[in-house]
């Protein structure tokens, strides 16, 4: 009996065990799936536009954004008359400058994204050339991958509005392609960790998810209550990869054909044409070295009217191929070929006419190819006038770099070969403050602070007057077109300006401001293509103006300069009149912008007394 009772004690022992084995599994089990939802419920919500806060609904969020970063969704979309796809992309937009820490409606950039949370500020201007800042449509692409503010910020719109008509065509676009190229920015360095924002994208949980992918998209894309649902529904639970390729190349194309449609106006080439100093350089070049054009096959990029093309063939040059992408200017330039007798056979198509050296090609010069067989390096002589304003404007470099690498010969000549930018500082007079101050009689100097502060932002393009130039030149930097790349475009650059020491000039014996710097570039014809004759095209103020004028870069405050040492005991800060600065220290940066053809200016400004104290300004931002 006893026996019996010890069994039962021992199973009942057993079963209990058991009992409290499966309860703690189903406990673990519950933790999990607790812990899971609340991951869930934290990558659901909503990341402010500007710090690491997170709020359960676009509502709180954009209240949060408006009373602490002074940024007011609604009354942005309501003054502006956004639509779906503008407020769309205005999100997008404000988060890449934020990953950037760069202030969305300014465009300043800080160190950090601290300073830029306290620099913030109601927006004043939302447009660039009359366009939005978030317009370009590789703002539709989602900067954070599954941000949930892009499917939620239209839910309290009025349902009943009748939803906005979805083009088809750009969805499907964007749904077509599996490659996703890299574009301007995109968030690549928040997941690898190089932005300061990185650790608040890295909370969401996609860490290994290339920004370059949509990890999915699994109910549609919600506008003002409509749901776009994926094209193939059966494709609803796979991962869909969203590319923005056709829409870019869309943008590009849409860029380059106003770009080279700009020139088909015959007032623009009136103005290169009669710039004497840039068509005498290249007529120069090009009819005063009959060693290197007599007999050359040569190849102009960009030959607008055709004049470089009539001048080689004047020179003799045996065979000349004008490559031209605008269809009206090509047109013209092969009428002009024709009118002078230098078209040659293969553009007159058995017109009975003497031959000439002259083949028009309307076309890209990276789409020649295309059009006419030539073969890979046997070109002996490129020339083009790719120069823009500040040199680099119009990224048209880029082409004659890839003519030259395809079919200029080992041996052969680019013209110009050489190319060097200049700087220099300018007083106050190379302001439009004067202007202001006296218009027929009356002080309108009030006008003058909003022009400087958009000139702080915005290059000028003007001719500057040597009487205002106030310190010594310096060289920013130099190219060698013959042997330089195309990345080597883009380029920092560090120099020094003192006050210039004009005897003439009294103004050095005592504090001058220097209300910031204009650029300048010169462009060489030098010995080593040109033999009998070289040529220096400049755009100096210090020369025959030219249509290129100068680039005139702005500093938000003048800093007060001095040739003179005798305020090395002072303790104000450096560049005040107090304690003028006696050189001026600037780091510049010139890069191809994301927008295509144009360029990026940053400017870092620090003045140094003659006692070796420094005072350092913020960085600018200067688009052109």
């Amino acid at each position: 009996m006893a026996k019996e009772v010890m069994e039962t004690k021992r199973v009942e022992e057993y079963e209990r065990d058991e009992e409290e084995e499966e309860d703690e599994e189903q406990m673990e089990e519950w933790d999990d799936w607790q812990s899971e939802e609340e991951e869930e419920e934290s990558s659901s919500r909503c990341l402010c536009l500007f710090c690491s806060s997170r709020f359960g609904s676009a509502e709180i969020l954009f209240d949060h954004c408006r009373s602490e970063h002074s940024f007011d969704f609604h009354h942005v979309v309501r003054e502006l008359g956004l639509d779906f796809y503008g407020s769309f992309k205005l999100i997008n937009y404000v988060r890449s400058q934020v990953a950037e820490n760069k202030c969305w409606c300014c465009g300043l950039t800080f160190q950090c994204s601290r300073d830029l949370q306290n620099h913030l500020h109601p927006a004043s201007n939302f447009q660039k050339d009359g366009k939005f800042f978030w317009e370009d449509d590789l703002y539709l692409k989602p900067y954070v991958v599954d941000d949930p503010l892009l499917h939620s910020f239209a839910g309290d719109e009025d349902e009943e509005e009748d939803p906005p008509a979805v083009d088809e065509e750009m969805m499907r676009e964007l749904m077509s392609s599996e490659e996703l190229p890299e574009l301007c920015n995109d968030g690549q360095s928040m997941i690898n960790g190089d932005s300061p924002m990185s650790d608040v994208f890295k909370e969401t949980g996609n860490t290994e998810a290339s920004l370059n992918s949509m990890d999915k998209i699994s109910q549609g894309m919600m506008t003002n209550g409509m749901i776009l649902k994926p094209f193939d529904q059966k494709q609803k639970d796979k991962q869909l990869r969203v590319s923005l390729a056709n829409v870019v190349a869309r943008v590009i194309k849409n860029v380059n054909e106003k770009y080279f449609g700009s020139y088909g106006s015959f007032g623009i080439h009136r103005e290169m044409l009669s710039d004497k100093v840039r068509t005498d350089a290249y007529r120069g070049a090009l009819l005063n070295n009959p060693s290197l054009i007599n007999g050359a096959t040569v190849l102009d990029v960009g030959c607008g009217t055709g004049i470089l093309s009539l001048f080689a063939a004047q020179g003799r040059a045996s065979k000349v191929i004008a490559v031209e992408a605008s269809s009206k200017m090509a047109a013209v330039a092969t009428q002009i070929a024709r009118d002078n007798g230098l078209l040659s056979e293969d553009s007159m198509k058995g017109e009975e006419q003497h031959s000439g050296a002259i083949n028009v090609v309307q076309c890209m010069v990276e789409e020649l190819d295309k059009y006419i067989y030539i073969p890979p390096n046997s070109v002996d002589v490129l020339v083009s006038e790719w120069m823009g304003y500040c040199l680099l404007y119009e990224s048209m470099l880029s082409s004659v770099l890839y003519a030259r690498d395809r079919w200029l010969k080992p041996d052969g000549a680019i013209l110009p070969d050489t190319a060097t930018l200049f700087a220099a500082g300018f007083g106050r007079g190379g302001t439009s403050i004067p202007f202001w101050e006296n218009v027929y009689g009356f002080n309108m100097s009030c006008i003058s602070k909003e022009v400087m502060e958009d000139a702080s932002c915005v290059p000028i393009v003007d001719a500057i007057d040597i009487r205002d130039i106030m310190t010594e030149s310096a060289v920013i930097h130099s190219f060698d077109l013959a042997t330089m790349k195309i990345d080597e475009m883009d380029f920092t650059a560090i120099f020094e300006l003192k006050l210039r020491t004009d005897p003439a000039n009294d103004a050095t014996s005592r504090t001058c401001p220097c209300y910031g710097i204009v650029l300048w570039f010169d462009t060489g014809f030098t010995n080593r293509f040109c033999k009998e004759m070289t040529t220096i095209l400049s755009t100096s103020p210090y020369t025959p103006r030219t249509h290129w004028s100068q680039t005139i870069l702005t500093f938000r405050e003048p800093i007060t300069m001095t040739s003179s040492d005798a305020f090395a005991s002072s303790t104000a800060a450096v560049g005040t009149e107090e304690s003028p600065a006696v050189r001026i220290r600037s780091r510049i940066s010139i890069a191809r912008s994301s927008e295509h053809r144009s360029i990026d200016i940053s400017l870092e400004i620090s003045g140094i007394s003659s006692d070796d104290r420094k005072q350092s300004w913020p960085v600018q931002i200067f688009s052109l």
